[in-house]
């Protein structure tokens, strides 16, 4: 796992192929995957809408052989030069053929942009070797800031977040267990983690105090989850 005080500049890496950034606070989503994927050791893996190479960058450099899928051709030329090999793929149109099984399989912040998460969690669950695992990132659509904008009668869309204007389905933590045993998976460990203040919070503000707040938000969505997650991951395996 990262356990920075603060992104690095190269942990925020972020090409022009893509609108998303690393999050690379010891806190994120990104950083939960990567500390519970640990060292790859020549496994392979499969990064699903591996854009251009966010998380397949530092997976490779951890020892992953990590094929990508990703239906936006710019990202995917850019991606490709930290994968093993990307696949041009349209999720909503299916999951492509897949070489082989895979000991691990990342769906991080890419199920909720799908018309049809269900049906291709379940078609990516068929590519997954027996005693390999599935990590999985989604926003909680039940956090305290949502339920107080629906109390107020608010419903935007933004151009990131939990109601980022691509997203297609909305989960809480009981939808996400739902669609985890529909594709025949068990879910094993679960981590909630906090608002990403470091990319809220202008970079003037960055500091101890910052990380103080942030680690004590953290802590804070660790035991309200179902409130105060801001994302939720969860390692599952064949069930």
């Amino acid at each position: 796992m990262l356990n920075t005080e603060r992104p690095a500049s190269d942990d925020s890496w972020v090409s022009v192929a893509s609108r998303y950034t690393l999050k690379s606070d010891p806190y994120s989503s990104h950083s939960v995957i990567l500390g519970w994927l640990a060292e790859g050791r020549g496994r392979r893996l499969l990064d699903v809408g591996a854009a251009d190479g966010l998380l397949s960058r530092l997976l490779t450099e951890r020892g992953w052989k990590v094929t990508g899928l990703e239906a936006d051709p710019v990202a995917a030329a850019a991606g490709a030069t930290h994968c093993e090999r990307i696949i041009p793929a349209d999720l909503d149109a299916g999951i492509p053929p897949l070489p082989g099984e895979f000991d691990a399989i990342v769906c991080a912040d890419v199920l909720e942009h799908l018309r049809d998460p269900a049906a291709a969690l379940a078609s990516l669950r068929r590519a997954l070797a027996a005693d390999g695992e599935v990590v999985i990132s989604i926003p909680n659509v039940a956090h305290l800031w949502m339920r107080l904008s629906l109390f107020a009668g608010r419903f935007d869309y933004a151009e990131r977040g939990i109601l980022d204007r691509t997203h297609l389905r909305f989960y809480t933590r009981r939808t996400l267990e739902a669609l985890v045993r529909g594709a025949g998976l068990r879910a094993e460990r679960w981590m909630a983690t906090p608002v990403p203040l470091y990319q809220v919070v202008p970079p003037r503000w960055h500091g101890r105090a910052l990380a103080g707040a942030h680690a004590l938000s953290a802590g804070v969505s660790r035991v309200l989850p179902r409130l105060l997650a801001y994302q939720f991951v969860v390692l599952a395996r064949p069930a």
